[in-house]
């Protein structure tokens, strides 16, 4: 099977109504990142120093030595930076979720009490705030268990939710396998999903990587704290404007201790939090909170039918019917490179329709000539496939008065006698009276020009067929 696990689509045109509590137009997740005591350092068995979000521009590891800039530069941040935006979010009764590393909550024992003390939820954010992609799976997975064990010492309980952010192809699944409620390693939607990762299924609340304090220690920077604050006024506004058209979604924000915990930039997010308190329905929970909610509003669901995970057989007894009488167009759509965007109407149909197109044309002359005459012969006689007979139905063909009858006899015999197949249109999109309408208006054609014609309605009655099948 030539199978896409990247899924394309997500919610696509229509994402649901994430009905946050108090019916709020916005959900703002504010994320702390403590990473201070948990950074590269050769006091923690690092080959070297740390070089990355820091104020040390053009920072470089330091190979078996101490930067102590760069300690520094971590340690305003468990110092001072930290305690700034505790105050700032106490005062205003805002919860946070930190994302935890564990041994830097190890190292911050007084922090944690204050996070604790607040109400805050601690989630897991590895052990060591290091690069996880080329580590090889089982020390991957052993590193986060270690994780996990140390932070129920630290806090009293295992964490619910997990972000790694530096991190490896195996992340996402590992936390789920690992039990996690939650999981943060992307920054791929507005809106929580279920996601299924090797038989393990987690909730996937998005991250985020431009509203978020990093983008002052990298080279797509703020400038200063008018842009940082705009830049967030301006999410905020475009989100909560769909809110209150009835599209409701979550809005995160990341912070580091020792980046936004400067008083410079601290001034931003003040003027931000001052912005936000003049609006009815907005809702700044936790993620925890987040996750409980949408397990509540929006439970898993697995779909009856999905068409990239089918085997050949299956996919071909399902679909093999969409292009009438043409299973052979289901058997080679079913080699081309499928995926979560392809369990849709749309996305099987856009597989079909290249099977046929990419078909020679005395393939798809065999696909027309399948096609019944309309209020012909055969539904007279009620030997119709099923999916014909009903949309024939649908347009009143069933119940024709003796000229109608009379008039379809004539036009289909002089059709199918111009062109060699049979007048073919999507009948649900159509009246009676505009089926008849057209048949006359074709029958002026060229064939090349009938041909193209007649293949554009088999793809559209393939495309009404799927709808009956899938979402």
């Amino acid at each position: 099977m030539n199978r896409y696990p990247r899924n394309m689509i997500g919610y696509g045109p229509t994402p649901p109504d994430a009905r946050w509590p108090g019916n709020a137009r916005i959900a703002i997740s504010f994320v702390l990142n403590y990473e201070e005591g948990g950074e590269n350092n050769i006091l923690h068995g690092d080959a070297a120093s740390e070089a990355f979000l820091s104020e040390v521009i053009g920072a470089t590891p330091w190979e078996g030595k101490r930067h102590w800039n760069m300690e520094s530069v971590y340690e305003y941040g468990a110092r001072a930076g930290f305690w700034r935006l505790h105050r700032l979010f106490t005062s205003r009764n805002i919860p946070l979720t930190v994302y935890g590393v564990t041994d830097a909550l190890a190292r911050s024992p007084e922090q944690v009490w204050a996070m604790q003390d607040a109400g805050w939820e601690i989630a897991s954010h590895g052990k060591k705030w290091v690069e996880h992609k080329d580590m090889p799976e089982a020390e991957e997975r052993a590193l986060m268990e270690e994780a996990i064990t140390l932070h129920e010492e630290l806090t009293g309980e295992k964490p619910q939710g997990w972000y790694t952010g530096r991190c490896s192809m195996n992340t996402v699944k590992l936390a789920a396998e690992l039990g996690m409620k939650w999981v943060s390693d992307t920054i791929d939607d507005d809106l929580p999903y279920w996601g299924t990762f090797e038989g393990h299924r987690t909730l996937v609340i998005p991250y985020t990587m431009d509203t978020n304090d990093m983008r002052f220690a990298g080279p797509a920077t703020f400038g200063g704290t008018d842009e940082f604050y705009e830049y967030l006024k301006a999410a905020f506004d475009v989100l909560y404007a769909e809110g209150e058209a009835g599209s409701p979604k979550m809005f995160s924000i990341g912070m580091h201790c020792r980046l936004l915990g400067r008083p410079g930039r601290m001034a931003g997010l003040q003027k931000f939090l001052d912005y936000i308190a003049q609006f009815e329905g907005v809702w700044c929970p936790r993620r925890i909170d987040i996750a409980d909610h949408w397990a509540a509003e929006h439970p898993p669901v697995t779909p009856a039918l999905i068409p990239s995970e089918m085997d050949k057989k299956t996919f071909v007894e399902t679909f093999g019917g969409i292009f009438e009488h043409s299973p052979w167009i289901a058997k080679r759509a079913w080699k081309l490179e499928l995926g979560p965007a392809h369990d849709s109407a749309v996305g099987v149909w856009t597989a079909l329709a290249r099977a046929f197109r990419r078909a020679s044309p005395e393939e798809r002359l065999g696909v027309l000539t399948a096609h019944p005459d309309l209020a012909g012969k055969l539904a007279a006689a009620k030997r119709l496939t099923a999916e014909s007979t009903a949309e024939q139905a649908s347009a009143g063909l069933d119940a024709l008065t003796d000229a109608e009858r009379t008039f379809f006899e004539g036009h289909n015999a002089r059709y199918t006698e111009k062109f060699g197949f049979p007048f073919i249109i999507a009948v649900k999109e159509n009246t009676k009276a505009s089926i008849m309408e057209a048949m006359k208006t074709r029958l002026a054609h060229d064939r090349d020009t009938e041909f193209k014609a007649a293949c554009q309605q088999v793809e559209r009655i393939a495309y009404h067929r799927l709808k009956d099948l899938l979402p």
